[in-house]
């Protein structure tokens, strides 16, 4: 193969790997985000569960304050009805006290329930604390490995880079603007011919480019139709011999 065109094959494949690698660092921080938010709805899980438990605790000291104030309120209504003079009097103390017990029954009742529910919390407090431990391990490796991804990564990219610039050093300067270019434009550069036609646009080449394409001695030909650089499959030869190996 022509020395410009197996150049301009070799740097389309390291283009391609630094493209791929740079998309993977890119994306990684994305990555990296996610796991972590993992980490961020088992806090706010946790967190929702001790408000509940909070809640729960600050309306059962409520209760048991209310429960307080109608036993004050019996031993106090008990201390009046002592000095009452009336059968009326009394009886009325007595429908008072029987209220203060009613109420006080209903709300240790309430009491009662308040202390069941708060034994669930509790107990999916204790699996939620459990459970965020075990998640904090994990998004802890997770969030290394991708990290140590990225590194890895940017060292592959340097490695490609700079096997790309040894070989932009070795291909004709003519040749290389012209495969700068149709990349900028088209996001490739480099299409091999199938059977007679464009293996990109697919449209058949005229024997004449396929005739000057086969004596092609240095440079590149480009497809008439769609403008990338085009070569034949059988142009088997390595052309140059590379003496960075980086690029493998």
């Amino acid at each position: 193969m022509p020395t410009d065109l197996y150049l301009a094959r070799r740097i389309q494949e390291l283009d391609q790997r630094i493209d791929a690698l740079t998309r993977e660092i890119d994306g990684l921080p994305k990555h990296v985000a996610a796991i972590e938010s993992r980490l961020a709805s088992h806090k706010q899980e946790l967190a929702d569960t001790q408000a509940v438990l909070a809640e729960n605790g600050k309306q059962r000291r409520h209760l048991e304050g209310q429960v307080g104030d109608f036993r004050r309120k019996i031993s106090k209504l008990q201390d009046q009805m002592n000095g009452a003079r009336t059968n009326e009097q009394f009886r009325a103390f007595q429908h008072e006290i029987q209220y203060c017990k009613d109420s006080i029954d209903g709300l240790e009742e309430r009491i009662l329930d308040k202390m069941e529910e708060s034994e669930a919390l509790e107990e999916s407090v204790a699996k939620a604390e459990a459970d965020l431990k075990i998640e904090s391990a994990k998004v802890a490796a997770d969030v290394d490995q991708a990290r140590l991804r990225i590194e890895s990564d940017k060292r592959g990219r340097e490695k490609q880079q700079a096997a790309r610039a040894s070989l932009s050093a070795k291909i004709d300067p003519e040749s290389l603007r012209a495969y700068e270019r149709i990349r900028s434009a088209r996001g490739t550069a480099v299409t091999a011919i199938v059977d007679e036609t464009c293996g990109s646009c697919r449209v058949r080449l005229r024997p004449k480019l396929l005739q000057d394409l086969q004596l092609l001695s240095h440079g590149v030909l480009t497809c008439e139709s769609c403008g990338l650089i085009v070569y034949l499959p059988d142009q088997a030869g390595d052309g140059v011999p590379l003496e960075d190996p980086a690029w493998e």
